[in-house]
């Protein structure tokens, strides 16, 4: 299915009338897939549980490393070390992850035009072997890389957390529950994801509104 973000808006309002206000105040996702999956993913493991100003400025070095504002191409970046890696700022099991991201595309047990063609399961299980990258790891690239409109990142804490905001429940729930949940939202269960990251950032806002206030009571 071609990613129509449209489409989507209109089918989640439809299913669950709650998405409303979020498409009102938010608009529709812009993705575009990704040209370079080798990029993506290398880029994806430089940011994995790093805060975005922090992630970007390892991006920038480890680029630097090799010359250039742009990620290395597989065969270059097989050639170096993990100690030549390091001075970026990644963690040890970080560059080793590139690198066996680098040799799963350089011998061909992931091509490029095959992965982006690939349906979800064989997504998957071309890319769970590498090191460093898991089933969360997974969605993130089918949903930014691939734009494929059904995922459901059930493992990721901030959909988790948008979930019991949107529909208040009383805690985040379990990835069961959460599959059950979100039943009626495919085949966009992709842009509901996006949208429970946005209810979630619409609450710390509230938030922080409600403490200024509360601040200004106080003085």
């Amino acid at each position: 299915m071609t990613y129509d973000p449209a489409a989507a808006a209109r089918h989640l309002v439809a299913a669950e009338p709650r998405f409303a206000p979020l498409v009102e105040r938010h608009g529709l996702p812009a993705l575009t897939p990704t040209r370079d999956p080798f990029a993506s993913l290398g880029r994806a493991i430089i940011y994995q549980q790093l805060a975005g100003a922090a992630a970007a400025t390892i991006y920038r070095r480890f680029c630097a490393l090799f010359g250039s504002a742009r990620f290395p191409r597989p065969a270059r970046l097989a050639t170096a070390s993990v100690d030549e890696l390091r001075p970026a700022g990644l963690s040890r099991s970080k560059a080793l992850a590139l690198l066996d991201l680098a040799a799963h595309f350089r011998d061909g047990r992931v091509a490029p035009r095959a992965l982006l063609a690939a349906d979800d399961a064989a997504v998957r299980a071309m890319l769970l072997p590498i090191r460093g990258i898991g089933p969360w790891s997974v969605d993130m690239f089918a949903m930014f890389g691939l734009c494929r409109p059904d995922v459901w990142p059930t493992g990721d804490l901030g959909v988790r957390q948008g979930l019991a905001h949107f529909l208040r429940l009383r805690a985040p729930p379990e990835p069961a529950r959460m599959e059950r949940l979100a039943a009626p939202w495919r085949p966009y269960r992709s842009v509901a994801a996006w949208y429970m990251w946005r209810a979630v950032e619409d609450r710390r806002e509230r938030d922080r509104g409600r403490g200024q206030t509360a601040r200004g009571k106080r003085e």
